[in-house]
């Protein structure tokens, strides 16, 4: 090969130059196209995706109907990648696991033998070990198919053929639901009963303009595999059908069938005698792995998510049965279900998007309404094939009967004919004015046929098909006919998937849900008595039960006690420090009193240097009285101050050193604030003067020129000021006349009265 021949074959003269943005967009255009239309969508005619269509069409080719003895799945999918499919085995043989599974189709559409999988999330084994054959309902979906119902299209390689969709009368797309993403859009389409979507779209026959409102009296809803409950308002459904966007929650079933009383079957209890019960699960919501379910159980168990749930257990064998095992019988079967629902995906959300391919191939979201209508336009259309290619095989018929009846009529002439004429078709074809197809029908013949007999069954059959022809013309010149022979087909169809066979009852009940219970951790923990125990050095400890708040506690050496005080398991701890931040701790979570406790900067993020003031029990609706040293202050209610982290929250802004000493509850009554400063006047003012705020700096409760605010605290001035005196026996001493120390707020105050405590203390 000579120089100049390497280079005129030069590959880089076959560049074109292009600007990148086109030359990506138009490339990934036809990327998108081909996702969209021939990988992700389903079709509304047939339901069905090309994988989906090319197995079943395999499996057809491979006469592996109902009747016939399975295969292997190896066989089939080597099939479908090698002559439709060019794509990995693994995805046509995946896709080909979910038509048989019945936990993930309402009408499979494969009959697999072997491990094709389970509710429990476990996968299929490997196809050389499985094997399939076809169900009823995909011959159903396949009918027709030699009946000129549908175009055949090249496979990729032109080497066979396929069939654009599939005839049969079987409503797949409704009945078996669909998803996929493709690009820059995706389908979510749910299962329905196959009794409910024939009553619908006979409906939609019978009266054109039919409103929504009444379709979905007889369409309903969702009908899983899985079962479960769809708990939303018929309205609410209705609504997501009309438009073909929305979403619903999807519930498990609690259901207990060896229960004696129909309520404790229904809410799903077992009673165990001595007052003890357990819950049974009989229903998971579709896409669920029952696997994955209880492990979502068990982990909410063991984190403390669901502290009235004690155990949790698999009692499933082709039925599913969990059962869930109450911390204690006093605990609310709903609340506990409630909390299921929301802690794990025993409630899921099912998006719809009625996403399809129309008979252009064009993808649209259609609402109930116009997909049963393009659905009947396309029965329609392959009932009018069918009739068409029929009456192209009974005019063929026709044509050789009436042959044949000629040569019954001249028996011995066509006999003379073939024994002595050179060219006897030409002969007969001319004497007895036949058609080619007719003169070489009859030279087909074989002698066996020529009895008197034949003559007459020929002439009942030549009745028989014109009689059928013209029953086909009425029906191709009439929509009204074809509407009436559509209906009939559905109706047939109908019984064989009607509510009272055990593949067509309905599963999935659709059931606006009960209000929910108040759903909180606080209602969920069991309520006792314990008594909070704070040292002086933050460590904490919870012990059983309301004990003496004068008892003699164990502290650690060096350390001493601060705060003692009762609660109940169920309530918040408020802990204020002198920064003026406010943490929670939950009174269940404390540890228990056998030993020192722990630190409590351990579960909450209390600044090093800062000093818890103090310990409230927080009460819905509590006020508190909040002070610095500065003098200023405000008050708030205990509702404000929750904290949802360790981190707490910051309510008592300080400036500079100022720090927060007094987070004093406010009884009930109380009407009147006493604050005392270190320069040891007191100063008594109106409750109403304190401004309630949720957080700030508040406002001057005392004026001082030296010092600062030594101690606050609320009272009624009817029933006069106490305070403690001191000592071991703990008396207090009541003023009666506190009218004399009251001014307006922010009042530099007057001295207390004989007998104030030296520490300035209110006690």
């Amino acid at each position: 090969m000579s120089a100049d021949e390497i280079t005129d074959s030069d590959p880089f003269d076959a560049i074109v130059d292009a600007p990148f943005d086109s030359a990506l967009s138009e490339r990934y255009l036809v990327y998108a196209l081909s996702t969209i239309t021939a990988r992700s969508l389903p079709d509304l005619r047939d339901g069905l995706k090309p994988v989906h269509r090319r197995l079943l069409w395999t499996m057809r080719q491979l006469k592996l109907d109902p009747s016939s003895g399975f295969k292997k799945s190896a066989r089939v999918v080597g099939e479908v990648i090698g002559k439709y499919h060019p794509h990995g085995d693994t995805a046509a043989y995946d896709a080909m696991v979910r038509l048989a599974q019945d936990f993930a189709l309402r009408y499979p559409l494969v009959e697999g033998q072997g491990n094709f999988g389970n509710i429990d999330g476990d996968n299929a084994a490997a196809y050389r070990y499985t094997e399939a054959r076809l169900t009823k309902t995909a011959m159903r979906l396949m009918e027709g198919l030699d009946a000129g119902t549908v175009d055949f299209i090249p496979t990729y390689n032109n080497e066979e053929e396929e069939p654009e969709i599939m005839p049969g009368l079987f409503p797949n797309l409704l009945a078996n639901g669909a998803s996929g993403i493709a690009v820059g859009m995706a389908t979510n389409i749910p299962s329905h009963n196959v009794a409910e979507i024939v009553d619908a779209t006979l409906e939609v026959i019978d009266n054109p303009h039919v409103e929504h409102a009444r379709l979905m009296e007889l369409f309903k809803g969702p009908d899983f595999a899985t079962g479960g409950i769809v708990a939303e308002s018929a309205d609410a459904v209705a609504q997501a059908y009309e438009t073909g966007r929305g979403s619903f929650r999807v519930r498990g079933r609690f259901h207990a069938a060896e229960a004696e009383k129909a309520e404790d079957r229904e809410a799903g209890i077992e009673r165990l005698g001595g007052g003890q019960w357990q819950l049974v699960i009989s229903e998971i919501p579709y896409q669920v792995a029952k696997g994955k379910l209880i492990e979502q159980i068990a982990a909410a168990i063991a984190d403390k998510k669901l502290p009235i749930l004690e155990d949790v257990r698999d009692e499933s064998d082709a039925q599913i049965r969990i059962v869930l095992v109450p911390r204690s019988r006093n605990v609310d079967p709903e609340l506990l279900k409630e909390s299921l629902y929301k802690l794990t995906d025993l409630e899921t959300r099912f998006g719809l998007n009625l996403n399809v391919l129309d008979a252009n191939r064009t993808p649209m979201v259609m609402g109930l309404k116009e997909l049963l209508n393009n659905w009947v336009a396309s029965q329609i259309d392959i009932l009018q094939r069918r009739s068409r290619h029929r009456l192209e095989q009974i005019a063929r018929r026709l044509e050789l009967v009436e042959g044949y009846i000629t040569a019954f009529l001249n028996l011995d002439r066509v006999i003379e004919i073939i024994r002595y004429e050179d060219d006897p078709k030409a002969v007969m074809m001319e004497e007895f004015s036949l058609t080619d197809r007719q003169a070489e029908a009859i030279l087909n013949m074989r002698l066996r046929s020529l009895r008197k007999l034949e003559e007459m069954q020929l002439r009942g059959e030549k009745d028989d098909l014109l009689k059928e022809q013209e029953e086909l013309e009425k029906l191709l010149g009439s929509p009204a006919r074809q509407r009436t022979r559509l209906k009939r087909d559905l109706s047939a169809l109908r019984k064989e998937y009607g509510p009272e066979t055990e593949l067509g009852r309905r599963r999935t009940t659709i059931a606006e849900a009960a209000p929910a219970v108040e759903f909180s951790m606080d209602a969920m923990i069991e309520k006792e008595p314990v008594t909070i125990i704070l040292s002086q050095k933050g460590w904490v400890r919870g012990a059983k039960g309301h004990l003496p708040l004068d008892q003699e506690f164990k502290y650690k050496e060096g350390d001493a006690p601060a705060y003692v005080l009762h609660a109940q398991t169920t309530d918040k701890l408020l802990l204020a420090t002198d920064k003026g931040r406010f943490f929670t701790l939950g009174a269940d979570k404390l540890p228990g009193a056998r030993g020192f406790g722990e630190p409590v900067r351990n579960t909450l993020d209390i600044d090093a240097t800062a000093q818890i003031v103090a310990v409230i029990v927080h009460k819905p609706g509590q006020r508190l009285l909040l002070a610095a040293d500065t003098g200023k202050g405000f008050g708030a209610t205990t509702d404000d101050l929750l904290a949802e982290t360790r981190k707490g929250r910051q309510v008592v802004n300080l400036k500079g050193d100022a720090k927060l000493v007094v987070a004093h509850a406010i009884e009930d009554g109380h009407d009147h604030v006493a604050v005392v400063g270190d320069n040891r006047k007191l100063v008594v003012f109106n409750l109403e003067e304190l401004p309630q705020l949720a957080r700030g700096q508040g406002v001057t409760l005392q004026r001082y020129r030296d010092g600062g605010l030594s101690d606050a605290t609320t009272f009624t001035l009817a029933d006069g000021l106490s305070w403690t005196m001191g000592g071991k026996e703990g008396r207090t001493r009541t003023e009666g006349e506190m009218w004399q120390w009251k001014v307006a707020r922010g009042g530099a105050g007057r001295m207390p009265p004989q007998g104030f405590p030296r520490d300035n203390k209110f006690g």
